[in-house]
Parts: structure tokens; sequence; C-alpha cells
């Protein structure tokens, strides 16, 4: 029998191609969201400032995948736009403990986005385990919220901690690309900042392998490989062709330009997959130049 999956925020990056591929392995796949357009039939409308969210939503479905979460990265981190960024993961998470807890045990599992910004900035050559304590940053504090309160939903629920996607179509690759094309890339900062990383199809499917295995507790997800800004900076370089010349960024001028959002950029931490690994989940792209050459073919 075909399983339904209800998804959050599956407009966005992740959720696009988790959309697709999930599909792509005979799921039926759902939407919930801030709006929909009246030829989708399979998408539902919820508003987290009121509370409500369509009950039609989780007719027949098996299974929630929780990623919604105002973007962390548009736009300057005024007081305004980090309640958004804190209230969106919140409300959103309310929601999806009160659509399990409507469903009366017929939804057998959640599995929800975190990140790897829970453990706030650790000194280079650390690993970063899912037992650690969180961090005491913005983001950090953001993270151990966003995980408590989905925790609170009534079925099993897997969080993945989740590092930098790397996709054709979005986020970090286009965005570092661009300016390495035109001769203009270089590493930010000190360079040295760790940047722990995924390859979409590795997420998509690391979402899959939770769902389908009843997975229960915290997850990191990201690649095996650990690599810093610089190099991914140049391992970008290798893969169009372009030679980093220019000197790093400097810190002082990120600042100045986005102010606390800048500490994104400059500050990561290594954050170690073994947990996944240990419970069977096997990575397709475990190195960088691996997922750099598939993606910019």
């Amino acid at each position: 029998m075909q399983e339904t999956v209800l998804i959050t925020g599956g407009a966005g990056l992740v959720g696009s191609h988790l959309t697709n591929f999930l599909r792509s392995k005979n799921y039926a796949v759902r939407h919930i969201s801030r709006s929909c357009t009246k030829e989708k039939s399979d998408c539902f409308v919820w508003d987290l400032n009121s509370g409500y969210w369509d009950k039609n939503a989780i007719a027949n479905v098996d299974f929630i995948i929780h990623l919604a979460g105002a973007n962390v990265a548009e736009g300057r981190w005024t007081a305004q736009r980090k309640q958004q960024i804190l209230e969106s993961r919140i409300e959103g998470s309310k929601i999806v403990a009160e659509m399990v807890e409507a469903s009366e045990g017929k939804i057998k599992g959640v599995v929800s986005a975190s990140a790897v910004g829970y453990y706030g900035t650790i000194k280079s050559g650390t690993l970063a385990l899912e037992t650690d304590k969180p961090g005491t940053d913005f983001l950090a504090k953001v993270c151990v919220q966003w995980e408590n309160e989905i925790a609170k939903s009534k079925t099993t629920v897997a969080i993945l901690r989740t590092g930098v996607v790397l996709a054709k179509d979005g986020g970090a690759v286009p965005k570092m690309s661009m300016p390495i094309k035109l001769g203009l890339g270089s590493p930010l900062g000190s360079g040295t900042q760790p940047m722990p990383w995924i390859h979409i199809d590795d997420l998509c499917n690391m979402y899959l392998f939770a769902l389908e295995n009843g997975l229960s507790g915290v997850y990191n997800a990201v690649a095996t490989e650990i690599v810093s800004n610089q190099e991914l900076t140049q391992e970008l370089g290798k893969s169009v062709n372009k030679k980093i010349w220019m000197p790093n960024v400097p810190a002082f001028m990120l600042k100045l330009m986005l102010g606390e959002m800048s500490s994104m950029l400059l500050t990561g931490v290594n954050a170690s997959p073994k947990k996944i690994e240990g419970v069977g989940f096997e990575f397709n792209y475990s190195s960088l130049s691996k997922a750099l050459s598939q993606l910019l073919k």
C-alpha cells in the first residue's frame, strides 16, 4: 500500500528535492504551506500566526517531514528578523505536534530538520557529537527551542542537524560559484572556519532512511569529509576551472555588511556523522570533490 508523507516547508530547496525524491520512491506527498495555488490538490494551508491548519491535511497521512522555518541567511538579523526566524520554527513545530495528536496514533513518525548551528562555535579539530551541549549564540538557542518543541510530538521523532546543503539549483553552491566564475571568488575571514556540508541527494536519502527505519533521537546530517571555508572555495574553483587568486574577504567587512548574521560565515563547527553511519546509513557523496563534480558537471 502506498504511504503518504506530509511535508512542511515543501517549497524550499530541500523540500522541493525531497518531494520529487519521495514520489520517485512511490510515496504520496502533500505539502502544508502559508498559501496554495488552486491547481495543487496536494497542498493544504496553515497560518503560523493564528495557529490555524487545515484538518484535511492529515487524512491518511503516515509520516510528517518538518522543514518549515524562515531562511536564516535572508537579510540582516534585526530584532524583528530574529523573532521571525525563531517563531517560524517554534509555531510550526507546535502545529506539527497538534497534527500528530489529532491523528490519534495514525501518524507513525516525524522527521524534523534542525541545524549543526545547535553546537555554536567549537574549536577547529574538535568533533561535535549529538550528545554535546548546545552553544550559547543566537542560532544555537533557536535550534534548542526548535528541537525541544518538535520533540513534544507524541510519536517517533527523528531530528537531523543539517550542515551546508550543496545543490545545483540553490543554497551555497550557486552563491559561492558565481563570483568564482567571474574571477572574484575568495575565502571569507580567516578561511579556516569549518564548513560541515552534505550533498542534497544524501540528505534526501537520509530523510527517507530515518522515516523507513523508524529512527528516533538526534543525528548529524553532514558528510564524512571535513573541510574549511578555504578548502571549499578552492575546490569550487577547481570544479569550474577558475584559480582563486584574490585575498580573503576581511572579517570586519563582512561584519559591517551583514552585522550579526556574519557569524554564520565566519565561524563553524566540525560535526561527526558517525551516529547515523552507525545505524546503517551510507553516503553516496563522502568527498567534496565528488559532490561538486556531480553538481557542476
